[in-house]
């Protein structure tokens, strides 16, 4: 029997001037999940390409605490493969990964490699060794380049760093949003897939938590892309969460090596 994987996602905010806002914290091919709202209106769902869901709710002013429970079967899954319109929207700067601002910070040691799923593992390994990560030290607004020069940040900035350095090798590479079992401190974490051989595989050069148990929550070109919790034309300010992850398995062992499909 396949291990399975629980999430409970719990968070809360202040509406101070009332207006629709997308909530996105779904898992990917979950088999049963639930999302909860203390305002009890309506919602409507939308669904975005690569498996990101949202749910949109016209909330009042007031504090609204939101819910969410999901569960999922860790089976193996085919890799997806690459699209024209995927390598066209993954090879192009984005907010957070200027790949066009970049070239001065690239090192050498990556061109050292000619087939992609080595240039990708170079890529992982550069960023690992170059950044150190820290709880706090970045800001909502550092891309990819503010990354490099700091020379530290959190799982956001590590995967901006590495689509960054993919893309100005004209490898596809895209954001992702997970819940990821076995990370410390526990929250919601963000990697990266690349196009390794015509399909998407994922990468997290941050290491701290096995990829093969991860669930996606959402996929974009950067983190612009990917919020689990979005106003429409309201205002609203968020008062915390708190996010767990587990798997009734034990967790396997990630090297970093190897391709590994997300679920």
């Amino acid at each position: 029997m396949a291990p399975r994987a629980t999430v409970d996602v719990e968070f809360s905010v202040r509406v101070t001037r009332p207006g629709p806002a997308a909530i996105s914290v779904a898992a990917a091919r979950a088999d049963t999940d639930e999302l909860i709202v203390s305002w009890h209106g309506g919602s409507r769902p939308v669904e975005f390409e690569h498996g990101t869901r949202a749910e949109v709710f016209e909330l009042p002013a007031g504090e609204h605490r939101v819910t969410y429970h999901a569960e999922r079967e860790l089976a193996d899954l085919e890799p997806e493969p690459v699209t024209l319109a995927d390598a066209i929207v993954f090879t192009r700067p984005s907010r957070y990964c200027p790949s066009d601002r970049i070239a001065g910070l690239v090192p050498p040691e990556l061109f050292e490699h000619t087939e992609t799923g080595h240039q990708v593992a170079a890529v992982v390994r550069h960023v690992h060794q170059r950044l150190s990560y820290v709880v706090g030290s970045s800001r909502g607004t550092d891309d990819a380049v503010d990354t490099l020069l700091a020379g530290e940040g959190v799982c956001r900035d590590f995967a901006h760093v590495c689509i960054t350095l993919c893309r100005f090798l004209d490898i596809p590479a895209r954001y992702v949003g997970v819940y990821a079992p076995g990370l410390s401190p526990m929250d919601f974490h963000a990697v990266f897939e690349a196009a390794v051989d015509g399909h998407w595989y994922v990468f997290d050069a941050t290491r701290l938590a096995p990829r093969q148990t991860m669930l996606r929550i959402s996929t974009g070109r950067d983190a612009a892309d990917t919020a689990f919790l979005a106003t429409l034309g309201g205002e609203l300010d968020f008062l915390g969460s708190t996010v767990f992850a587990t798997t009734d398995a034990a967790l396997p062992v990630d090297d970093g090596s190897g391709l590994v499909v997300l679920g």
